[in-house]
């Protein structure tokens, strides 16, 4: 599924070959999937899309915002598949949940092999969809600081006990952040998944803040992770350390043997010797 770096590395992708491109119609995908929630029926979204200019996209979250300009601006989130951009005469996907054609021949497809939502809102109105509506600070935004790290740990320290894991993955606490890249956060602060955060020291949070803010900008640079591709199919660049691959290998910083447990809802890898 695409977390926060990926959806970052699309935007600016969309960025520089989308701007400008008058829409010459839509669709709302051309396979049924039960689990792609729609905020209007497919032949709704045609109409009001069509003749409509792209503008300039932005991620937050866990979801992509491409202006439709005038008037309104499309979302895509929660997406575990593909955003394409096809040049003129490509081939689009034989299956897809959403479609944007242009006048110019060239489109723009989403796929999901799970589950994703779609919304086409009227410009002001996209940060009252669920799951973007009072979203938190990112950990690209420039509010995402250490003292405002601080806060919300003691915030999700009083709403009950939580772990580390728990305050990177659950309820989107830290928006974006998804079990993938939660494992290489925690290996590099060097914490257990199930470590209390109340246990932790404050040169501890320091850690882990750094963590957080450095892996996330580390996937940005390489273009996202190597299990996902952009929005021109390529692969990103960025190797996870804790993941399915690295199971019963050598930890890259001390040699034991990395392991593996479910936790939380998803499994967790990490070094038994290094992570407390």
């Amino acid at each position: 599924m695409f977390e926060l770096p990926e959806l970052t590395v699309i935007a600016a992708q969309m960025n520089d070959l989308l701007p400008g491109l008058v829409v010459a119609g839509g669709s709302l995908g051309n396979s049924p999937h039960k689990f792609v929630w729609y905020d209007r029926p497919s032949e709704e979204f045609a109409g009001l899309v069509a003749g409509l200019r792209a503008g300039p996209a932005w991620a937050e979250g866990k979801w992509l915002f491409l202006p439709l300009e005038p008037g309104y601006v499309l979302l895509v989130g929660e997406w575990g598949g593909s955003i394409r951009y096809h040049a003129s005469g490509e081939p689009l996907p034989a299956k897809r949940h959403l479609e944007l054609t242009f006048t110019t021949g060239a489109a723009l497809t989403a796929t999901t092999r799970m589950w994703g939502g779609v919304h086409l809102c009227e410009t002001g109105s996209e940060h009252e969809v669920a799951y973007v509506k009072d979203m938190r600070p990112t950990p690209v935004d420039e509010r995402f600081d250490r003292r405002y790290f601080g806060e919300l740990v003691v915030e999700a320290q009083q709403a009950g006990k939580r772990s580390v894991k728990g305050l990177l993955t659950q309820e989107q606490l830290v928006p974006g952040l998804g079990n993938a890249i939660a494992q290489d956060i925690m290996f590099r602060a060097r914490l257990h998944p199930r470590r209390p955060l109340a246990e932790l020291s404050e040169e501890q949070l320091d850690g882990l803040f750094t963590a957080i803010t450095g892996t996330v900008r580390d996937v940005i640079a390489a273009g996202g992770r190597d299990d996902e591709r952009d929005l021109v199919g390529r692969r990103g660049g960025y190797v996870r350390l804790m993941d399915a691959r690295a199971a019963g290998r050598p930890c890259p910083a001390c040699g034991t043997a990395v392991a593996k447990i479910s936790y939380l809802g998803g499994a967790c890898y990490f070094c038994p010797a290094c992570q407390e």
